[in-house]
């Protein structure tokens, strides 16, 4: 149960859908250089006051203005002379008490450490050739490989031959090599040909103290605190606020430059802190839900959960990502714990994007981390992705199912050994989440229909920021004299699986180089040395690498692997009947989705053993076998009985 100091009253609970609205577009600081006019949202506050300073922390305001009541439960004052360079803060007076002061909740630029916002010229802020910037061509949602990297973890480590380390701006540096000679930072990512790069939370968050950088404090970002402008420790000057928006513009223009989408990780279900975030300072109680008895609700897991359907938390949620598409050119949104927002919300957070780029890309997790008072039906949860068109969700039936359980480290899944019980969720990545008349729903682990109305819905992933790389889940659940041996060809076949189902793929960073974190399986505030991509892998584990970039060339080469519909799945995906012998495999045709082969037969062996199918009869051309891949052909088999290798995949075509 939530602390009960400060909190709303049962009778002001019922008062909260009663607050007049206001859509205006100049919430909360509109500058020239002649005037700036400040407006502030705060219907329940008696007396509202704006602090002028003249730096970003430290001192006493210059100036306190009483701000008039306007209209709509706003406050408004005009400060008519040229502010740039200053800071500013709201505070409010509720019930005869000042409380903190805040920057208000719609703060687009600050001070350090995010306490101050700041007047400052938005030209100031483009990189030269902004106005140009374009983002690569997307055709379909089915094109799509996501790759989520976090800015310290891709560029921190001594060898990663990258200069502006832990920055936006590493990933606008190209050129740079390891040690040992291999591409590093952004021409890495060009050498794998992933489409999309998926930040971790890259806006203003709390656990960083950016005037203590040096005692580098590490965390994922999941706190937020100012949510429309980006965190100053991933900038090269946290003091200026006009530079972290500038290098963030940078890194995003670099990222289209070098064809690359960037998908921004989105924590609108939560704040770090809760009495003392900027929406509490600002309207006390509206912004969160809350149990009956008045105290907050915390289906986050981290303290309070913000209230969706309310009318102004669901406006300001879509505006702010409305922001961060027109002014950061932003291509895609990742939302965490998307299960806490309301379909509503979600529904018409899309429709407002669809206007301003129709490629614009949605995703999130469809579940919470623990109950809230939002009713189930209510919530942006995956079993409702269907009430949710263009707006997909990550399969946790799919990891589950092919590398074992994310709540027992010591089970294996599909692709490590574990058969029984495994089968139908890989099926059901490999269709994507959709209906298909060849998988047993009844024997999923977490669910018993399909829920995705299309493969686009459907993210499928064996590995996230969140819980155990792939490589250190293995090692857990891999038993065996010969297990240490089997580790390589086991990670292969999983990755085969992944990169050929339909749906939308996403492969955390370092996975493509076996990257392991040490055995941590929650390291949101573990040290570098834990998290930061280790770059002499890529070197020592070269073979693992070029078979994924040649699987991601595969799916990109080949669009039966990206079926967009629930109707050519079943029209050109048909499952074989592989009896007892453990192995999922499929054909894929005629020329599905167009594809220039005429028929693909792909099939996965779990067994750590040999294992034999029957496949159709007549000559087939081999590309996958023993964990190799050359689209070229590798050799010309038969059809009849086929033998596949311990831990791997086997992938056909015939014309």
């Amino acid at each position: 149960m939530g602390n009960l100091k400060n909190h709303p009253s049962p009778d002001q609970l019922d008062s909260f859908d009663k607050y007049p609205c206001y859509y205006g577009d100049d919430l909360e600081l509109v500058y020239t250089p002649e005037q700036s006019v400040f407006t502030l949202w705060a219907p329940t506050a008696d007396r509202v006051r704006l602090n002028l300073y003249p730096s970003g922390e430290g001192g006493n305001p210059e100036e306190q203005i009483e701000m008039n009541k306007a209209d709509d439960g706003t406050w408004r004052m005009n400060v008519d002379r040229d502010l740039k360079g200053a800071f500013y803060t709201f505070q409010i007076e509720k019930d005869g008490k000042w409380l903190d002061e805040t920057p208000g909740i719609w703060a687009k630029a600050v001070g350090i450490n995010g306490n101050r916002a700041a007047v400052i010229d938005w030209n100031e802020t483009n990189p030269e050739g902004w106005d140009s910037d374009q983002s690569p061509e997307l055709k379909m949602y089915s094109d799509i490989i996501l790759y989520e990297l976090h800015h310290r973890d891709f560029s921190i480590a001594p060898d990663s031959g990258i200069e502006n380390k832990g920055k936006f701006l590493a990933l606008t540096e190209t050129g740079t090599k390891t040690p040992e000679g291999e591409a590093s930072g952004l021409d890495h990512l060009k050498e794998l040909g992933i489409t999309h790069v998926h930040i971790l939370p890259s806006f203003d968050f709390a656990t960083v103290d950016e005037t203590r950088l040096q005692d580098n404090k590490y965390n994922w970002g999941y706190d937020p605190k100012n949510y429309n402008v980006p965190d100053g420790s991933y900038s090269t000057d946290p003091t200026n606020p006009v530079v972290r928006i500038r290098e963030f513009k940078e890194m995003v223009k670099s990222l289209h430059q070098n064809g690359f989408r960037i998908v921004l990780d989105v924590v609108y279900n939560h704040t770090a802190s809760t009495d003392h975030s900027n929406f509490d300072l600002t309207v006390p109680g509206y912004f969160y839900r809350q149990n009956p008895d008045g105290s907050y609700s915390n289906a986050s897991g981290c303290g309070n959960e913000t209230a969706s359907e309310r009318e102004m938390v669901r406006h300001y949620i879509i505006e702010s990502v409305k922001f961060w598409a027109k002014e950061y050119h932003i291509d895609g949104f990742r939302f965490d714990l998307m299960g806490i927002h309301d379909i509503e919300t979600m529904n018409r957070l899309r429709q407002e994007l669809l206007k301003i780029d129709p490629t614009i890309f949605v995703y999130g997790e469809g579940w919470v981390a623990a109950d809230s008072p939002l009713p189930y039906e209510q919530r942006a949860v995956k079993e409702h992705v269907r009430q949710m068109e263009g707006i997909a969700v990550f399969n946790d039936e799919f990891r589950d199912g092919l590398k074992g359980s994310t709540f027992d480290e010591q089970e294996p899944g599909y692709g490590s050994g574990n058969i029984n019980g495994h089968f139908e969720p890989v099926k059901y990545g490999i269709v994507g989440g959709t209906q298909h008349p060849q998988v047993d729903y009844g024997g999923l682990l977490y669910c018993d229909a399909a829920y995705a109305s299309a493969p686009s819905q459907m993210i499928n992933f064996v590995a996230c920021h969140d819980g155990y790389t792939l490589i250190d889940k293995l090692k857990l659940s891999v038993h065996g004299d010969n297990a240490a041996n089997e580790l390589l060809s086991i990670d292969k076949l999983i990755h085969t699986v992944l990169l050929t189902a339909q749906g939308i793929p996403f492969i955390r960073s370092g996975e493509e180089i076996m990257q392991d974190k040490q055995g941590i399986p929650n390291s949101f505030k573990s040290p570098d040395a834990i998290n930061r991509l280790d770059w002499s892998l890529k070197t020592a584990n070269r073979d693992l690498f070029d078979y994924v970039r040649e699987l991601i060339a595969l799916r990109k080469t080949h669009p039966a692997f990206r079926i967009p519909t629930v109707e050519g799945l079943q029209q050109w995906l048909h499952f074989i009947d592989t009896g007892t012998s453990g192995v999922i495999a499929y054909t894929l045709g005629e020329h599905a989705n167009n594809d220039e082969w005429k028929e693909i037969l792909v099939a996965y062996n779990g067994n750590r053993n040999q294992a034999e199918i029957g496949i159709p009869e007549g000559e087939w051309t081999v590309v996958c076998r023993d964990g190799q891949i050359n689209m070229d052909g590798l050799d010309n088999i038969q059809g009849g009985t086929v033998s596949i290798a311990p831990s791997s995949a086997l992938i056909l075509y015939r014309q």
